[in-house]
């Protein structure tokens, strides 16, 4: 391959990343829409469907009738569910604060992993990552402030989300080198779908006009998304694309002033630049 060609692969890569985080950030503002009048369960329930009616279309006729076996079944679902759990209590988050906020937070999940991967995969931590470490978690108080009339109950839940997805990290990690990222997506898509099912007819309310339309978003959202990471990381490594993530800030920034008319104050924005620091710092390490 030529260097061109690298580069010209490269660049297409983290046009998708980004784009990719534009739609995770319409998803979000259509939970935050939908929460009004839906309930979570609800709510769920559209974000799986809709994700693995989408799998079944690309990732099925991609991988063929082997894109539904799975070397680790038990790791595939124990991962999905911790997606499954992520996944509700972001939502239950979004009813009380700004998609910039919950944003903000996320981006602790490079400092949960690199604390986590000690115990779970053995690895060390040098000096100068437990410094980003203490740094980051310095980030994270700027931007939630205990004791000060801002903090509310919910920035417990977004921290609580990227915990999980810490843990959900680390179990992709585990499974990239035993699955297809086919396989992985069929599972994410299809465990919540089965586990969701069951509770929503007890809490179906049908969507009318506008929450249709974010309804069915939601699912197509979620499923486009993750299509656009895989496609990237085919192009690019991990390293090149990382520090990409971090443009999802903006995206919720735009989309929450433009649908909610919401703006993060001076503070939310401190913690998240100092948090996005640290994370940059152990991605790149």
């Amino acid at each position: 391959m030529t260097s061109s060609s690298e580069r010209s692969e490269r660049d297409r890569a983290i046009g998708l990343i980004i784009l990719a985080f534009a739609f995770f950030a319409m998803l979000d503002a259509c939970a935050k829409y939908l929460s009004g009048w839906h309930s979570i369960f609800q709510i769920v329930w559209a974000r799986y469907v809709g994700h693995f009616l989408f799998a079944m279309v690309i990732y099925a006729f991609a991988g063929g009738t082997g894109a539904w076996k799975s070397r680790q079944p038990a790791l595939q679902v124990v991962r999905s569910g911790l997606l499954l759990a992520a996944t509700a209590l972001n939502f239950i988050a979004l009813q009380y604060l700004q998609l910039a906020e919950t944003s903000a937070i996320s981006f602790t999940i490079p400092i949960w992993v690199a604390l986590l991967s000690v115990p779970l995969l053995g690895e060390r931590i040098d000096l100068s990552r437990w410094v980003a470490i203490l740094v980051g978690f310095i980030g994270v108080l700027v931007i939630v402030r205990p004791g000060s009339g801002f903090f509310h109950w919910a920035i417990l839940l977004s921290l609580s989300v990227a915990i999980i997805v810490a843990f959900y990290q680390i179990a992709t990690r585990k499974l990239a080198g035993v699955d297809s990222s086919h396989t992985t997506q069929l599972y994410t898509a299809l465990v919540g779908t089965i586990v969701v099912s069951p509770v929503v007819p007890f809490y179906w309310q049908t969507p009318e006009g506008a929450q249709l339309w974010a309804m069915v978003g939601i699912g197509v959202l979620g499923g486009i998304g993750h299509y656009l990471l895989i496609i990237s990381h085919r192009w690019a490594p991990a390293p090149v694309l990382a520090p990409f993530w971090y443009t999802q800030i903006i995206w919720m920034i735009l989309i929450g002033y433009l649908v909610f008319s919401d703006l993060p104050d001076f503070w939310t924005l401190v913690g998240a630049a100092i948090v996005v620091a640290s994370g940059w710092y152990l991605i790149r390490h």
